[in-house]
């Protein structure tokens, strides 16, 4: 008993320690199961659970609080000069109100993280980075910037929340002026939501089934919140099934699929690497680019019953170790266990049987091309 009231104890401490969003109270109020999470405590899943919440998002609309995300802004006259340095995109080809999907290396060509780069001007950018590398992309950033250039962190004075569906336009029309049709896919404009001002509204998301994400400023989280939750066909989504909607889709996360250790070619990110340009780690890249890679990232699908974690060994039909499963779940959707891993690369074609070791039993795998889900 004094274990358990110990443990019990040690997980109130760091709930009441880690930072907390602005929709904190909501997620409590909404039944909320909160977890820590990349130094935050987040809601894994609500009341209704993991399944509903991921095929209301496929079938409708979600609302996801992501305000954990890292907002880093570079301004300054050379700030195009930086973030192309940093970056493995190409910055010349963004416009101002457009987003580009991209990474930063390390000079070994290793992922030090994936991020979200928003065009205000060419003086002016937004790097939208994953929570848990907070501090250690803002570190890299400013080693690396010996130009005129700021560098600062604005995440603590910002609320991030993400509507995503196949309704997700039709419910944020509501609460704006702005003609949503007019924001292609990966662009942004700013505007008014729900009567607040300044809000950063982006046609991206982590889902697969579209939507929109909105960067404000915190004071204007809970009239946010609560006008967008007016429309019934909004559901709360918790990051339990952000993580299996975004597996669907065969996009990473960092610290299972990608980390300093992989690079953009393993991991099946060449398209954002522009060998044209000078980036840091390019040495590496361009000789991955010529030679190949050891490993390759792969999809599959269970044949057999069954649900493959991360850690779980890949196996050959001679029981040959040949890699690991990095994400995996079972599909809400689909009904079936999937998952990804790395292969050694001449196991990883489409269509190829490979075996998943799930405790002392073999399961029977098929390598797919992501996605697994298509709208």
């Amino acid at each position: 008993m004094v274990i358990f009231a110990t443990i019990g104890l040690t997980y109130l401490l760091i709930l009441i320690l880690e930072k907390k969003t602005p929709f904190y109270s909501f997620h409590q109020k909404h039944k909320a199961k909160l977890v820590s999470f990349a130094g935050y405590t987040m809601p894994i899943q609500y009341d209704k659970g993991v399944s509903f919440e991921h095929n209301h998002v496929r079938n409708k609309a979600g609302v996801f609080d992501v305000s954990h995300m890292a907002q880093i802004m570079i301004n300054g006259k050379s700030a195009n000069k930086l973030v192309q340095k940093i970056t493995t995109n190409d910055i010349d080809k963004l416009t101002d109100g457009k987003v580009q999907y991209s990474c930063m290396l390390n000079s070994k060509g290793g992922i030090i993280d994936d991020l979200l780069v928003y065009r205000f001007n060419q003086e002016s950018f937004m790097l939208v980075v994953n929570a848990a590398n907070t501090q250690k992309d803002f570190d890299w950033i400013c080693s690396h910037n010996n130009l005129d250039v700021e560098v600062y962190n604005i995440t603590s004075n910002k609320g991030l929340l993400a509507i995503q569906g196949p309704k997700a336009k039709d419910v944020l029309q509501k609460l704006t002026l702005l003609n949503l049709d007019d924001i292609p896919y990966y662009s942004f404009k700013i505007g008014c939501i729900a009567s607040c001002p300044d809000v950063i509204v982006s046609n991206t998301g982590y889902t697969g089934s579209g939507g929109f994400e909105l960067y404000f400023e915190k004071k204007y989280a809970e009239k946010i919140w609560k006008n967008l939750l007016l429309d019934q066909t909004l559901q709360p989504v918790g990051l339990a099934a952000r993580d299996t909607l975004r597996l669907e889709m065969g996009y990473c996360l960092y610290g299972n699929d990608i980390n300093e250790n992989r690079s953009p070619i393993e991991a099946g990110l060449s398209w954002i690497v522009k060998i044209n340009k000078d980036f840091i780690g390019k040495e590496v890249i361009s000789q991955q680019l010529k030679t190949g890679v050891r490993d390759n990232l792969i999809g599959f699908e269970l044949i057999d019953k069954g649900v493959p974690r991360k850690g779980y060994k890949i196996l050959d039909d001679k029981d040959n170790l040949i890699g690991e499963v990095t994400s995996g779940s079972m599909s809400p959707y689909f009904k079936k266990g999937f998952g990804m891993g790395y292969v050694k690369r001449e196991y990883a074609q489409c269509g190829r049987n490979i075996f998943i070791a799930v405790r002392n039993k073999k399961l029977i795998a098929q390598i797919i091309k992501m996605p697994l889900y298509e709208k």
